[in-house]
């Protein structure tokens, strides 16, 4: 108990806890989008492996009431090839998380989290065949992101917003792929001995404040204009990667 009050008072941990808030939102409202806000910021704050760990512990079971109704929405001819294509690939992400540098590791989450928010800003699109196998092979990028960062989100987005389907279903779609990948990803990290016992107090922590913003970023799908809502959520991001980046260590770390 002591070591769980000890962790709860670090100034990283209150810090946290509002990239937590604003990621839960996003996700909440879109279907994506927690680990662009969150990773970069709180890598910055707790360390790029200990951000990994909390964001899927809190993008786990809390997001259950949001998933139940995406389950009935899904395209599955679409996401279960993208998720066969992650469960290859998230191996080889959690390696590099296991192995890479933590500085190295964060300048290189800093530098795709601005490529990938920039291609979505700009419109750029996937614009071949919808096939399952393209399906398959975005799903191996996400995989390749996702255990090294859980950033991987931004492709299968790129993708399914190339198609002509409804905002309904694109966010169902990534919803369930998400709930897919949290359960392969958390296999992965156990048996690279990723988890820590301080990352999952911080989780712990955040886990309630999660929740309530996943509650009002659904809240928030049914009131806000996408357009505007989608114009905020990429200038937050796009701060959020900047201002993680190692160089502002001085500013965000305490001392």
């Amino acid at each position: 108990m002591e070591a769980f009050i000890a962790v709860a008072a670090e100034p990283a941990t209150l810090a946290m806890l509002a990239a937590v808030f604003v990621a839960g939102t996003l996700r909440g409202f879109a279907g994506f989008g927690a680990g662009l806000v969150f990773i970069p910021v709180a890598g910055a704050l707790i360390g790029p492996r200990a951000a990994v760990i909390v964001l899927w512990a809190i993008d786990s079971l809390p997001t259950l009431p949001i998933l139940l109704p995406a389950l009935r929405h899904a395209d599955y001819r679409s996401v279960l090839p993208a998720v066969l294509g992650t469960a290859i690939a998230i191996p080889f992400g959690v390696h590099v998380l296991a192995t890479l540098d933590p500085v190295l590791l964060r300048w290189g989450m800093s530098v795709v989290v601005v490529v990938l928010v920039i291609l979505l800003f700009s419109g750029m699109r996937f614009e071949g065949p919808r096939r399952r196998a393209s399906a398959f092979g975005v799903g191996l990028i996400g995989g390749v992101l996702g255990g090294a960062t859980q950033l991987s989100g931004p492709p299968m987005v790129v993708y399914w917003m190339s198609g002509t389907e409804a905002a309904a279903r694109i966010r169902a779609n990534l919803i369930v792929f998400f709930a897919f990948g949290t359960v392969l990803s958390g296999i992965a990290f156990y048996f690279n001995g990723i988890f820590s016992a301080e990352s999952l107090m911080r989780a712990a922590i955040g886990t309630p404040v999660y929740f309530a913003a996943l509650m009002t970023g659904q809240r928030l799908f049914s009131l806000a204009s996408e357009r505007a809502f989608r114009a905020v959520a990429i200038t937050l991001i796009v701060m959020a990667a900047i201002v993680s980046l190692p160089v502002f260590d001085g500013m965000l770390r305490p001392q």
